[in-house]
């Protein structure tokens, strides 16, 4: 019998540029809308203009590296104020600023393969785990280090989390570090201290680095606020590195300052690669990072916007696509399996039908996500919609969802 043929390759481009062509040549049906990015348009800070007016002396210097002393000390004070760790966190060994918080995740993986144990490679290429979906960053890094990204599956049956479990012990020996988002981009899965503790310590018994992205840390929907990395990893900070951003917490995606955290014998290495190879982020900015570290009162009137909209989600979407109130984070990560055809998944369907007849600009969720194990893309029947802009923009969002779908 002749062998079946192989699947063709995957399309490795941004989400956004396959978004584009897809949707090319087609006219949108009413003036277009878009919730494809998942950019924060909520009203930035009051301060963020006086603060930069009062640094622009600022811009004549390059910047360092590692960012200021007054910047990395306000992220050390955040962390430390907002998570409950064991130790106060050491600004000038444990803490690195960051173009934005995509920047230090890619790079990370570059330095993490510099320092892995060259026995990673010894039965196979030397592996990053990934959740799938995932942040693209995650594995541009993995494969700008010469790694296999391999994909953890993300289910509704294992909390839209990795199972841990299921990971083959094989996969784990020459596995050189593993990626975890909480909440999660896109599902808004929130992990639990348990689930991170179990993380780092099947890390750090396989030889891996724990990378932890927390940009979403602060959009949370209930009462409770998501556990950190930082704080589960107690006194020992081997082996853990923390990621945030200013993007989503105040809405200044524009800004590009982050930060990471963590073990200091990584962030020694990190430091010096990113000395020769990385971008640093202007003084200026730094400045009006630290002004939003200290303020809590803009991230509280965000985050109730937030959980305005999720709450006219649940109200509009409530019996429909699978939708569930997420822990956290600004997506909606709806079921349209069901508008597969013989050309395109559920998501891209769902995507021309939104653009066509509504105008509305969305992501089919196997752009964010690669084929498994099965050959299939688990994430294919899914479309990511992302509640970023204002109250009534975002009733709109919804309103043309429900009437295309």
């Amino acid at each position: 019998m002749p062998s079946a043929p192989a699947a063709p390759p995957e399309d490795r481009r941004s989400p956004f540029i396959r978004l584009a062509d897809l949707l090319a040549g087609i006219e949108p049906g009413r003036q277009p809308l878009s919730a494809a990015v998942g950019e924060p348009q909520h009203a930035m800070p009051d301060f963020v203009g006086p603060v930069l007016t009062n640094n622009l002396a600022g811009f004549g210097r390059y910047p360092r590296a590692e960012g200021t002393p007054t910047f990395r000390a306000a992220a050390a004070r955040w962390l430390a104020q907002r998570y409950k760790l064991a130790k106060p966190l050491d600004a000038d060994r444990e803490v690195l600023a960051l173009n934005g918080s995509r920047e230090g995740l890619f790079s990370a993986a570059i330095v993490a393969q510099r320092l892995a144990d060259p026995a990673k490679g010894a039965n196979g290429k030397p592996a990053m785990l990934l959740p799938n979906p995932f942040y693209a960053a995650y594995a541009a890094g993995a494969e700008a280090a010469g790694c296999e990204a391999v994909v953890m599956p993300t289910t509704k049956e294992s909390g839209w989390l990795p199972d841990l479990d299921a990971l083959d012990p094989d996969l784990l020996k020459r596995t050189v570090a593993i990626y975890i988002a909480s909440p999660a981009n896109p599902q808004g899965a929130i992990a639990s201290a348990d689930y991170l503790g179990k993380a780092l310590e099947l890390a750090r018994r396989n030889g891996a680095f724990l990378f932890s992205d927390e940009c979403y840390s602060e959009i949370y929907l209930g009462a409770e606020k998501p556990a950190g990395i930082l704080e589960v990893a107690g006194t020992d900070l081997t082996r853990v590195v923390a990621f945030n951003s200013l993007s989503k917490r105040s809405s200044l995606p524009g800004l590009r300052c982050g930060f990471c955290a963590g073990d200091p014998a990584f962030l020694k290495d990190f430091l010096a690669f990113r000395w020769v190879a990385a971008p640093q982020v202007p003084e200026p900015l730094q400045a009006v990072a630290v002004a939003a570290l200290e303020d809590e009162a803009h991230v509280a009137r965000s985050r109730d916007l937030y959980a305005a909209k999720f709450d006219l989600a649940d109200r509009m979407l409530a019996g429909r696509f699978g939708y569930e109130r997420p822990g956290g984070g600004f997506f909606l990560w709806l079921d349209v399996s069901h508008l597969a055809d013989d050309h395109l998944t559920g998501g891209e369907a769902a995507a021309v039908k939104l653009w066509r007849e509504q105008g509305l600009r969305t992501v089919p969720g196997g752009y964010l996500a690669r084929r498994d194990l099965t050959g299939a893309n688990p994430s294919a029947g899914f479309l990511r919609v992302a509640l970023v802009q204002d109250l009534p923009t975002c009733e709109e969002v919804l309103k043309r969802l429900v009437a295309a779908l």
